[in-house]
């Protein structure tokens, strides 16, 4: 009985990885690169402007294919991303595993500095000296 509670307690991480694996499959599976496949940026298609989010599909289709330079070079912040999922998703897990509930409450000042570092992300990437950083 006690494995059969783990497994039941392990159901929704396992349900929101498997979610994730797939997304991250079929971007594997069908080129961000080939256009006509997803929908332009509409900022960038409105602007001329990159969000902090431009790339980031093929940032995770070079991850999927274990090209990790191309990755962040294509979104960094992306990369990041993937690597903060995988982290929190593992901790989730085995706290799940365990018959706890994961509590995290960043606060404020985590929350705005992440913002801070989306808005610092994005006017870079459209600055001139910040060109490495276009996708």
């Amino acid at each position: 009985m006690h494995a059969t509670a783990v497994l039941r307690r392990l159901a929704v991480p396992a349900g929101v990885l498997t979610a994730v694996a797939c997304a991250f499959a079929y971007v594997g599976v069908v080129d961000p690169h080939e256009p006509g496949h997803y929908p332009a940026c509409p900022l960038l298609r409105l602007t001329g402007l990159y969000c902090p989010g431009c790339g980031g599909l093929r940032s995770a289709h070079a991850f999927v294919h274990g090209d990790l330079v191309a990755a962040l070079r294509d979104n960094a912040l992306a990369v990041a991303g993937f690597v903060a999922f995988a982290v929190f998703w593992t901790l989730w897990a085995v706290h799940a595993a365990r018959g706890r509930r994961l509590r995290f409450d960043p606060g404020p000042v985590p929350l705005w500095g992440f913002g801070v570092l989306l808005v610092v992300f994005t006017v870079v990437r459209n600055l001139p000296f910040g060109s490495w950083l276009h996708p």
